[in-house]
């Protein structure tokens, strides 16, 4: 590995003696290490980007759109050491995503590309190599003269480093199966289950392949349907691992191939509706498999497109290895050693907001390919949106960070399962969970059946699958427990076995301590305050047909109502300048007016009913936003990364998954705030938000004052939300409000907060038993947690403890009454 990542290092470092150029990187602006001038745009659905990798003394990058497999008006793009952006002229496009490092012919292969050590580019064509380029492996016979190609719908050739001539192994699904609009099902494939391919890599005697989707009309809808595969090639045939949703396929050689191909292990990361999957590959033992908790729901949908390339990546150094791994909105601190035999060492770093594709360590800062702004939000619809719309033109970014940005995000909270309503074998253990590295742990237990179960829970200290046990818990039949774990309790990884055949559901839920405060930090000093009577804000829109600005239809706000200011448009130096042109304003102020009364404030809480028709009850915030929000003058929800919306409530703001990842029941509260944010928008890879205090917003480097200094944006990344502080609120499902004994009242969210306190009162001339369910999993799997008896005139209060964690609680009482539940969120 050293070794070949030393070959390249030599190969940028000689090219670069004739590519002399003058340094202007610092006279761009740049924005929480976006760089707005290096944004990518197509004239598809969707703009992401495929790969990032250091080669020949330059980071070369493609984009692609979404199903394109022959070919689009994506770009193969070369980023010099000061930030100039080159247009590759070989560009053909496409929907490619594969990269790798040939060490014996010194290439670095790109989507259709091959690159030589002085950066000289030949492309495939597509004729000759028709497909969606998702990955690259070393070939198993003939490493030094041929590599791999595979693509998303089946489609492996093997090509000559040299000649670049492709072999057609197996033929692509599009030749055959002409694929429809862009929000049709996957097309069928004939050759493995699942569809949507993803990884791709080889070693042990095999080729390792991947899929993360499902086709036919049920995945465009549902999460938790069969869906995706893990696959291996022996050079003759195909054996299906695992039938699971799958994305990552690698190894500790990573893009250059492992170095010991016959012996090093092979990485694949994946998920199904409980939880993260992650497996391991040993020459001698097998596959072995392993789950690890979710951060975010986001990524979730049985048709595979919510999640683009999930990597394990080394972001070290030649001397010493240094692997990130990011699954399912959570940085990963991936051990190089894993191997089916030593597991220790997984553990989650912080939790992330930004849709990334690939990344890459490059001149001592890590540069995250970003999909940012797809001018299609495909399935992404919802009410609360109106009828807005994605942007004019597909568009996104790199995203520059140090390298210590991963451990630097938001709190690492996280959950998942291990059975969900489960047929369990007696004596029958569970896939290890992961059980390191969390502060407060705890697991939910429900028995299903009618017999009493015993469970055992039992550790692995060391990551050598040596398993002691921890704890035995009995649960009655048809009954809940919670257990909670001390958080010095031992163990990489956890496991569950039953002393009798039982249907079970197990959930772990895992919370970091969140160390923010609450108050506006400095790089949001200049936005309004919720309390203001009046701001400048207004409505955002990215335009197309290649103006590649941001139009402004600017707008003062006295309370809730509007006054016109005039049109701007926001350019790539960053420069706000108003424009006279009406049919653009126009537009703007019709097409993306906020849409009224999408959610209903009460005095005991937020309610939502989805498009489902459920109903889901959010904390208030500062009451000032309740008469914003009923007057349209603060956006509540918009699509600001790729398939997944951001939803801003009441001095909140939330990560909210698609209608087909379950949507609101998945819900992230991300930072709570006192901010009046009227619009905001995706925009080169920035995150752009208006509502500003023009008095006070000299100073502030991410606010853009225009020419005219009548108008103003800030200017940042959808991260730097998490610096807003921790989320926090009050309120419940109940507020005097008239109850029927033994019903539920809505869900109200609980998960992702900290310091959360209860109040319980009545009006009845009786005690009235109070009943706390919890719903872990954001489902409808409802747990008993607590009950309350409090006496007439009385308010009975409850902390809860640290190791509580569940997505959201609800209340029943055992007569009718009138009845309050406040919770409190600090």
């Amino acid at each position: 590995m050293k070794k070949y990542m030393l070959m390249a290092c030599l190969a940028g470092g000689l090219s670069m003696v004739g590519h002399s150029v003058a340094a202007q990187g610092n006279k761009r602006p740049s924005y929480s290490g976006i760089y707005p001038h290096l944004a990518m745009y197509n004239n598809e659905g969707e703009c992401g980007t495929g790969a990032v990798v250091p080669w020949a003394g330059r980071l070369w990058v493609v984009t692609y759109g979404p199903h394109l497999p022959n070919g689009s008006s994506d770009k193969l793009y070369e980023i010099t050491p000061d930030l100039q952006q080159v247009v590759r002229p070989e560009s053909l496009g496409g929907t490619p995503a594969n990269r790798m490092i040939h060490p014996e012919s010194n290439q670095l292969f790109i989507g259709p590309y091959a690159i030589d050590s002085k950066g000289g580019v030949r492309a495939i064509s597509y004729k000759a190599m028709p497909g969606r380029h998702t990955g690259n492996a070393r070939h198993l016979t003939d490493p030094r003269g041929k590599i791999y190609y595979g693509t998303m719908e089946e489609g492996f050739y093997e090509v000559d480093v040299n000649t670049l001539m492709p072999t057609l192994l197996y033929e692509d699904g599009n030749i055959k199966h002409e694929k429809g609009a862009d929000e049709t099902s996957n097309q069928p494939t004939s050759l493995l289950p699942g569809a949507h391919g993803k990884g791709l890599y080889s070693g042990q005697g095999v080729m390792v392949y991947s899929n993360n989707g499902e086709s036919g009309p049920q995945a465009l809808q549902k999460f938790d349907i069969e869906a995706g595969s893990l696959a291996e090639w022996n050079g003759k045939s195909w054996k299906v691992v695992r039938r699971n949703q799958f994305v990552e396929v690698t190894g500790p050689g990573g893009l250059y191939g492992n170095k010991n191909p016959d012996t090093d292990p092979i990485w694949a990361t994946g998920w199904d509706h409980k939880s993260v999957l992650l497996g391991v590959r040993d020459r001698a033992l097998g596959w072995r498999f392993f789950r690890l908790p979710k951060a975010s729901h986001s990524y979730d949908g049985a048709h595979g497109w919510n999640t683009e390339w999930p990597r394990i990546r080394d972001i070290g150094t030649p001397q010493q290895a240094d692997y990130l791994m990011t699954m399912h909105g959570m940085f990963w601190r991936f051990p190089g050693s894993f191997t089916a035999s030593s597991t220790a060492g997984i553990r989650p770093r912080s939790a992330y907001l930004k849709v990334v594709g690939d990344f890459t360590r490059w001149n001592d800062r890590l540069v995250f390919g970003c999909d940012d702004s797809a001018q299609k939000e495909f399935l992404n619809v919802r009410k609360a949106k109106g009828s807005i719309e994605g942007p004019g033109q597909s568009n996104s970014n790199l995203w520059f960070a140090p390298l210590t940005l991963p451990d630097q995000l938001g709190p690492a909270t996280a959950e998942g399962a291990l059975w969900l309503n489960e047929a369990v074998k007696a004596g029958e253990p569970s896939e290890p969970f992961l059980f390191a590295g969390w502060a407060n742990r705890s697991a939910w237990v429900q028995n299903h059946g009618d017999a009493d179960v015993t469970l055992t829970f039992e550790v692995d200290k060391a990551g050598n699958g040596t398993w002691t046990p921890l704890r035995t818990l009995t649960v009655a039949g048809g009954r809940a427990a919670q257990t909670a774990f001390a958080s010095n309790a031992p163990g990489e990884w956890i496991r569950v076995k039953t002393g009798q055949a039982a249907n079970l559901s197990v959930h772990f839920a895992y919370a970091a301590n969140d160390t923010r405060t609450t108050g506006t930090p400095p790089l949001f000093a200049g936005l309004s305050s919720v309390g203001t009577v009046s701001t400048t804000g207004g409505m955002l829109y990215g335009l197309g047909k290649n103006r590649r600005v941001l139009g402004l239809a600017a707008l003062t706000y006295n309370g809730d109502k509007p006054t016109d200011v005039g049109y701007y448009e926001l350019n790539s130096d960053m420069q706000l300048v108003r424009k006279e042109d009406t049919g653009t304003h126009s537009f703007i102020k019709t097409k993306f007016a906020i849409p009224r009364q999408v959610v209903t404030i009460d005095e005991a809480s937020v309610l939502v009913v989805d498009d489902k028709g459920r109903r889901w009850r959010l904390p208030l915030g500062n009451e000032a936003y309740t008469n914003l929000t009923n007057g349209a003058a603060l956006r509540i929800c918009r699509e600001v990364a790729t398939e997944r919306d951001l939803f801003n409530c009441h001095g909140t703001f939330y990560e909210l998954p698609a209608e087909n990842a379950d949507g609101y029941a998945k819900i992230r509260p991300v930072a709570s705030h006192n901010l009046r944010i009227n619009d905001y928008a995706s925009y080169r890879g920035l995150l752009v938000m208006t509502g500003i205090d023009l008095a006070s917003a000299a100073g502030n480097e991410h606010i853009i004052v225009s020419d005219d200094k009548k108008a103003a944006v800030w200017a940042g990344v959808i991260d730097d939300l998490w610096k807003l502080g921790k989320p926090t609120g009050r309120g419940g499902p109940w507020k005097a409000a008239a109850v029927k004994a033994g019903q539920a009242s809505d869900p109200y969210l609980i998960g992702f907060y900290d310091q959360r306190s209860l109040q319980l009162s009545h009006r009845a001339a009786a005690p009235v038993t109070f009943t706390l369910e919890a719903d872990p999993v954001g489902t409808g799997v409802w747990m008993p947690y607590k009950t309350f008896t409090v006496a007439p005139g009385q308010t009975t209060t409850f902390t809860f403890p640290v190791d509580f964690q569940a997505r959201w609680v609800r209340f029943k009482t055992d007569r009718d009454c009138e009845a309050t539940t406040l919770l409190v969120y600090k």
